[in-house]
């Protein structure tokens, strides 16, 4: 079959997880016995999820490196790219991480019961739906100007705006395509490929939007145009892989008529995959959006965009760990060991607290060069710094609850998850901001301090949910969902129940 793929878990490492479940089971909680435990889930966490945070900060340097140099056309020029970053470019993401996600529950299926044809299938089906969609969210990035100033935009911040989004449409079709390959050959185990492609496009994109800038003073146009070509690139180069790589022999046996059976029900597991993600998605872009309506727009936008990117650095590391933290947990709890998810669980909250920290940390150490990575406005700065004790709080809660979400993702918790969400952000969380933002002096801080509160009442529940967990329960759960999961020969889908 050419080069093997590896499974989620060796023969070895599966013998060393029956050895640490037997030893639990038999001493008990003893401390040298945790000690060892501890350590060696700790390296697994890292082994599984070094290419998933590698790839998800190449990703995220991309557009990071863009409002570096947006910020230094001008405040307006930033205040721009913000605008649409909160406002159409998250609805983007949001509809493209959550279809992606349908990709990732019927391929990992499809590859456990070794029905290798149905994960070529459906990707097909991704790209068609995802191709389709992206023609109708296009239209909403080129007319983003107009939607901006209807609900109540400036029209300076709106349609800088709407120049920097239309050079982001060939970038969103070209990640609308990209998603389901990632998804695709995740569950089959093959990340490093696609973290290695990501880095190494990280540093042409510097180079192409140095030159599209500096040398060739294309401006805020110059900024998304390189973002789409970057992008381009990296769906290009996965592409070619997956059509190229021995590993994907047989898993992808090019296009088929077949794509469309069962079409209308992927379409459906798709789009109710996009309502659950996206509203966590998009619940802090909301909030950055409201900025815009306060009595300093371009200002408070500036400092909140900024604020924004020093969350999303912790959080795309975490989403990597909760990744690796899924699947750890889902592995234990599908070989029969409780002790050792409720282990896998533990280590992975107790990493992602320690490296919150951390990050907080290093904001308000580096504060000011930090800063000024985005801008060289001394109001902007201001602003940022008067936010700072907020924004280090907020970087941990929002480091941590990624991770019990990907502890309540291993666990089969999604429906509790996906109502504590809603509960949390929605009924809690954002009329708070908006309480705060503009019915009191507080103004920005209102709103972050919104942002602080709905995360914290999620991370409290999940922590709860977490702490009073009967993990052998949880292991009889698994066995009779696993009963009740309906295997097609041609298409797979979950039983929700």
């Amino acid at each position: 079959m050419g080069e093997t793929r590896l499974p989620l878990l060796s023969k070895e490492k599966e013998e060393a997880s029956e050895a640490w479940e037997r030893e639990l089971m038999r001493q008990g909680p003893q401390w040298d016995l945790v000690r060892r435990v501890v350590t060696w889930e700790w390296s697994n966490l890292w082994h599984l999820s070094w290419a998933s945070v590698a790839i998800q900060l190449s990703m995220f340097m991309m557009g990071t490196v863009g409002m570096m140099f947006a910020g230094r056309l001008g405040t307006l020029e930033l205040a721009g790219v913000s605008v649409i970053g909160v406002s159409v470019q998250s609805v983007g993401f949001g509809v493209t991480l959550g279809m992606a996600n349908a990709v990732q529950t019927i391929c990992g299926q499809a590859y456990g019961a070794k029905k290798y044809k149905t994960m070529g299938t459906t990707l097909q089906k991704a790209f068609m739906l995802h191709f389709i969609v992206s023609i109708f969210l296009g239209f909403m990035f080129y007319y983003s100007g107009t939607l901006l100033v209807v609900i109540g935009q400036t029209e300076e911040i709106a349609f800088m705006g709407q120049t920097y989004a239309r050079g982001l449409i060939p970038q969103l079709l070209a990640a609308m395509l990209w998603a389901p390959m990632q998804r695709f050959l995740q569950a089959q185990n093959i990340v490093n490929p696609v973290a290695y492609i990501c880095i190494a496009v990280l540093a042409v994109h510097i180079l192409i939007t140095w030159l599209t800038v500096v040398v060739f003073e294309f401006g805020i146009l110059g900024v998304s145009l390189s973002f789409s070509v970057s992008c381009c690139l990296v769906t290009l180069f996965t592409w070619l892989y997956i059509i190229n790589s021995t590993t994907c022999r047989e898993t992808w046996n090019g296009f088929s008529s077949e794509v469309f059976a069962h079409f209308w029900d992927y379409v459906k597991l798709a789009f109710a995959s996009t309502l659950i993600t996206a509203l966590e998605i998009w619940y802090l872009p909301v909030v950055s959006l409201l900025s815009g309506y306060l009595s300093n727009p371009e200002i408070y936008l500036d400092a909140i965009s900024i604020c924004t990117n020093w969350w999303t650095w912790d959080f795309v590391i975490m989403f990597g760990l909760s990744n690796a933290a899924s699947a750890r947990i889902g592995i234990e709890l599908g070989a029969g060991h409780p002790r050792l998810a409720k282990f896998s669980a533990i280590v992975a909250i107790i990493t992602t607290i320690a490296i919150s920290v951390v990050l907080s940390a290093l904001v308000l150490v580096l504060r000011t060069p930090l800063t000024m990575l985005f801008t060289d406005n001394n109001n902007v700065i201001t602003e940022v710094m008067n936010l700072l004790p907020l924004i280090a709080i907020s970087i941990i809660l929002n480091g941590i609850h990624p991770m019990l979400s990907g502890v309540a993702v291993g666990s089969g918790w999604q429906d509790f998850a996906a109502y504590v969400n809603i509960i949390s952000y929605y009924l809690i969380g954002l009329p708070v901001a908006y309480f705060l933002g503009f019915w009191t002096s507080l103004e920005v801080a209102g709103l972050i301090w919104g942002v602080v509160i709905g995360v914290l009442v999620q991370t409290i529940a999940l922590g709860i949910k977490t702490a009073q967990t009967d993990w052998d329960k949880e292991v009889e759960k698994v066995e009779q969902r696993l009963m009740n999961t309906t295997r097609d020969e041609d298409y797979l889908i979950i039983d929700r129940t």
